[in-house]
């Protein structure tokens, strides 16, 4: 079997060419790869009033939910634009709901996977039960 990034790269890029982005002309692609052992990907999804688009890590999380998954092992974002695109705060929080501190996440352009973090990395205190009132 081929590396789980690499896989979920391939899903990302393939799923980005769906984006709907009109406005900001900045396709996106995720792909999520759960404790289950199952892919589930988002794209962005603009909107004319600009705070109702959706990202598309949200987007590959609602379809994981959809599906009556939860557990999140690793993410995986590509965009193609100049820099690496990074997941948002709102983002890593919904992350960290369905998953842990070494969930891995991998940010691409449409070249190649170019850094891997964990949750840790980017949002060390995200809102978790445990990590509540510390």
């Amino acid at each position: 079997m081929e590396n789980i990034s690499e896989i979920l790269y391939q899903k990302a890029k393939e799923t980005r060419l769906n984006a709907y982005a009109p406005y900001s002309h900045y396709a996106v692609g995720a792909a999520i790869y759960t404790k289950s052992k199952k892919i589930y990907t988002g794209c962005n999804v603009e909107n004319i009033s600009f705070p109702c688009g959706t990202c598309a890590e949200a987007g590959a999380i609602a379809a994981m939910v959809a599906a009556g998954d939860n557990k999140i092992k690793a993410v995986l974002v590509v965009s193609d634009g100049k820099d690496l695109v990074y997941p948002c705060g709102a983002c890593l929080q919904r992350i960290a709901e369905f998953g842990d501190n070494d969930t891995v996440i991998y940010l691409a352009n449409m070249q190649e996977i170019c850094k891997k973090h964990t949750l840790k990395d980017l949002l060390p205190y995200n809102f978790k039960e445990e990590n509540i009132g510390k």
